[in-house]
């Protein structure tokens, strides 16, 4: 499972082809396992998230993949992977309040307002708009955990945040993925979704650490 898992990081559509050829219900389980994990655990924030949705459609498009099997499956993934997220944030935000660690107190705890001020202000939008952002996406769910965001608000805007997600980039990838550019340009257009995924949250943090230091 896990040469798999780093040859679909490495190789996405190739990858995948080679998967479903063998055992197209190890590609449904591996494919979720991925979304499930991204977006799931605050360690694996590098897993291709946008690409490997786009990649899927592509694939399934051309495969016996199903794609409405997909997109249910990897809603399900991506709500539950933001949903342990959320948990594991909960637990140690109750975890640092009673804690006595110079450390945890003085330095993870000063950062909690200014998330807790982060939420206040955006509320579910935040859960809904950081799906689309690389990184962003693994760690919203569990800040939003740590500062007790209400969990039905933080349900619900996790269940919309997912359909849009998922339904965007695996369904753009299949009704795309038949035309002959898109077939021949795979690797330009995965690297152009990285880099446009990348981009705005590169360019904010930019504006933000410059208006820091004036």
């Amino acid at each position: 499972m896990m040469d798999r898992l780093i040859e679909i990081i490495l190789h996405t559509d190739d990858a995948l082809l080679a998967l479903v050829a063998d055992n197209v219900f190890n590609a449904y389980l591996l494919l979720f396992f991925i979304i499930m994990l991204e977006t799931g655990l605050i360690f694996f924030p590098f897993l291709p998230g946008d690409g490997l949705l786009f990649s899927a459609g592509v694939v399934a498009a051309s495969t016996n993949l199903n794609i409405w099997i997909l997109l249910v499956i990897l809603i399900i993934a991506a709500i539950i992977g933001n949903l342990l997220n959320f948990t594991a944030g909960k637990y140690l935000g109750e975890k640092l309040e009673r804690s006595n660690n110079y450390f945890l107190k003085n330095y993870l705890m000063k950062s909690l307002p200014k998330a807790q001020k982060f939420y206040d202000k955006h509320g579910g939008r935040a859960i809904i708009i950081g799906r689309f952002f690389p990184i962003i996406r693994t760690y919203i769910p569990f800040l939003a955990g740590m500062v007790y965001m209400d969990r039905r608000l933080f349900l619900k805007n996790t269940i919309l945040g997912a359909v849009l997600w998922i339904g965007l980039f695996l369904l753009t990838g299949f009704f795309v993925g038949e035309i002959t550019w898109v077939k021949n340009n795979y690797g330009l257009i995965f690297l152009s979704l990285i880099i446009i995924t990348t981009v705005p949250l590169v360019f904010s943090l930019l504006l933000r650490k410059n208006s820091n230091s004036n």
